[in-house]
């Protein structure tokens, strides 16, 4: 759950007082590292320096106004002095003003490479005025030490609503291929890339900034990275925003078992009423039901001649994918719209070839991001259940009128082919922890709103924003006030909001 692939996350304060975590930057190391990390690591210096496009090749642009660094972490936080060590790469956007706290940031996925996400921040004035927002490609991802699936998963995506035995023997076959490659290619390191190692990087580079309390903005999967820090080390936390849910205090198979739900919702409350109301621009249907039944007809048209798009064949499979990928945020509906309408084209009897290049191939997926994606999934919390279960109950999803993500979702069940044993996690009760601020969409269709009305009810002291009328994963900065106002209030002056509602923002013009 990735926010910006934007493919989902606090804290003691008094209204109008300082804001926590605003501790000098050259604070006293006897009150910074009291959480036992050893001097050969808390002692690093981070050496900052002008960012190049190199250090963020997912967006290259961000560069310019974003400084890097690396810092050393042991492989193993258990056994530190065991060689060899990883490299963390971090970024960080400079404050406006005077710097007095430093604010980590992380975009999902797990495994989203972080590194240019501050970017995304700067347009938030208040924030910056004396916060640096800092970066963090986790251990696995990015520019850090990676871990690899060795190209696996790449390759031409099944059919999940063919319930042909034999195609849905294929489609295990190929996860368990991509899973059991991923864990190969991985190597050791693979056993030390889950939240447990991701939190104690996080406190690391917390007394490498020189804080004695560190703020959070987590985006989607980037809620359990800030919840799990937050429990265990609740006396190192300053203000931590979860933006996009999930439910944090269960497992991460129990979060993705909603998505089949919150998807689905969103593509017939959202999407497909959108579409009708332009039916002027897309010709798609003049009713939700209409454009939903367009779909049908293009993705069963698939189903019998799959398009090929630059030597690449774009089937349902692929087409659910896309369609899914697009739905996270209302900035998208019209290039899906439009990616509908040539499909239909491409399908129809009377298709021109020339159009065939009208429609870009996916990119291929990032290949570490694949591999922490299952690693931390994986390592962190038991997946029950095998190949029959998996069957059983993607056919309980369609069953339930959940088309467009019920058969998608096998794709995720990569974890019942896992071999290593999950490592052991603290109970997520929130207890000791300071107030934590959840905001959330109703019709997040990644992490849907029922996840985080769980995490919120099971977690003492939090708080939960709900914005209505909405269904875009991943809210705050990017362009609610409603929302801005309540969460810069919480992260700049310490004005911890009650539990409350504030509306969305308009579904675009396509014009």
């Amino acid at each position: 759950m990735y926010r910006r692939a934007r493919f989902a996350v606090v804290i003691p304060a008094v209204a109008g007082g300082l804001l926590a975590g605003m501790t000098p930057a050259l604070a006293n190391p006897g009150t910074v590292n009291t959480t036992g990390i050893p001097a050969r690591y808390a002692e690093q210096d981070l050496a900052w320096r002008q960012c190049t496009a190199e250090d963020v090749p997912d967006k290259p642009e961000t560069a310019k106004i974003l400084e890097c660094a690396t810092f050393a972490s042991p492989r193993d936080w258990e056994r530190p002095d065991d060689p060899p060590d990883v490299t963390i790469a971090i970024s960080r956007l400079k404050s406006t003003g005077e710097t007095t706290a430093s604010v980590l940031t992380n975009p999902g996925g797990p495994g989203g490479p972080g590194r240019s996400f501050p970017a995304s921040l700067s347009e938030q004035a208040k924030l910056r005025e004396h916060q640096e927002i800092i970066g963090i490609d986790t251990r696995g991802t990015g520019r850090s030490t990676n871990i690899s699936c060795g190209g696996a998963g790449q390759g031409a995506i099944h059919d999940p609503r063919d319930r042909d035995p034999r195609n849905l023997d294929l489609l295990l076959d190929e996860v368990e291929l991509t899973t059991k490659t991923c864990e190969r290619a991985s190597g050791e390191l693979g056993r030390f890339i889950d939240t447990f190692h991701n939190t104690k990087d996080l406190d690391l580079l917390r007394v490498l900034l020189g804080r004695e309390e560190i703020n959070w903005i987590g985006y989607s999967a980037g809620t359990w990275l800030g919840a799990h820090y937050a429990q265990r080390f609740p006396d190192r936390v300053g203000r931590f925003v979860l933006d996009s849910s999930v439910d944090f205090t269960s497992t991460w198979a129990a979060s993705f078992d909603l998505q089949p739900m919150g998807y689905e919702r969103r593509w017939r409350q959202d999407f497909l009423p959108w579409a009708a109301t332009h039916d002027d621009r897309y010709g798609l249907g003049t009713t939700g039901e209409q454009v939903r039944q367009t779909f049908e007809q293009v993705r069963y048209a698939l189903t019998r001649d799959p398009v090929e798009v630059d030597g690449v064949k774009v089937g349902p499979g692929e087409l659910d994918s896309r369609v899914v990928g697009l739905l996270k945020s209302k900035r998208a509906f019209p290039g899906l719209a439009d990616f509908l309408v040539q499909l239909r084209t491409l399908t129809g009897n009377d298709a021109p070839k020339q159009a065939r290049a009208a429609i870009a191939a996916e990119p291929a997926s990032n290949d570490a991001l694949l591999a922490v994606l299952t690693a931390v999934r994986c390592n962190d919390s038991p997946t029950p259940g095998d190949r029959e279960s998996v069957i059983r109950r993607s056919q309980e999803f369609l069953d339930q009128g959940e088309l467009l993500a019920g058969g998608y979702w096998m794709f995720i069940q990569n974890c019942i082919f896992w071999d290593n044993q999950p490592r052991p996690l603290p109970t997520m009760d929130g207890k000791g922890v300071p107030p934590v601020v959840l905001v959330q969409s109703a019709n997040d269709p990644a992490t849907p709103i029922e996840g985080a009305r769980k995490a919120h009810a099971g977690f003492e002291n939090s708080r939960l924003l709900t914005v209505t009328g909405e269904g875009d994963h991943g809210i705050y900065g990017y362009g609610n006030p409603a929302v801005d106002e309540v969460v810069d209030a919480y992260l700049v002056d310490g004005v911890v909001p009650e539990n409350q509602s504030v509306p969305g923002m308009p579904l675009p013009d396509p014009a």
